[in-house]
């Protein structure tokens, strides 16, 4: 299976990209702004109701009051 920095295109000045199963909203990228690490590379992004994959990692949506 190839990479997906192997397949997507080189853009430049781009933090970082993401391919995602939903068109995210502005919210959406705010928050992938601050989960994805800004190394110039491609990401998948599976978002779902209570959950996000990203690079095959789980991500659960919580509020953070209902971390403790």
């Amino acid at each position: 299976m190839k990479d997906i920095n192997d397949i997507m295109p080189k853009i430049s000045n781009m933090k970082w990209g993401a391919l995602t199963n939903k068109y995210p909203t502005n919210k959406n990228v705010n928050e992938l702004n601050k989960l994805l690490p800004h190394d110039k590379r491609w990401h998948t992004v599976f978002d779902l109701e209570d959950q996000v994959y990203v690079d095959d990692v789980r991500v659960w949506k919580k509020d953070k009051k209902a971390w403790t």
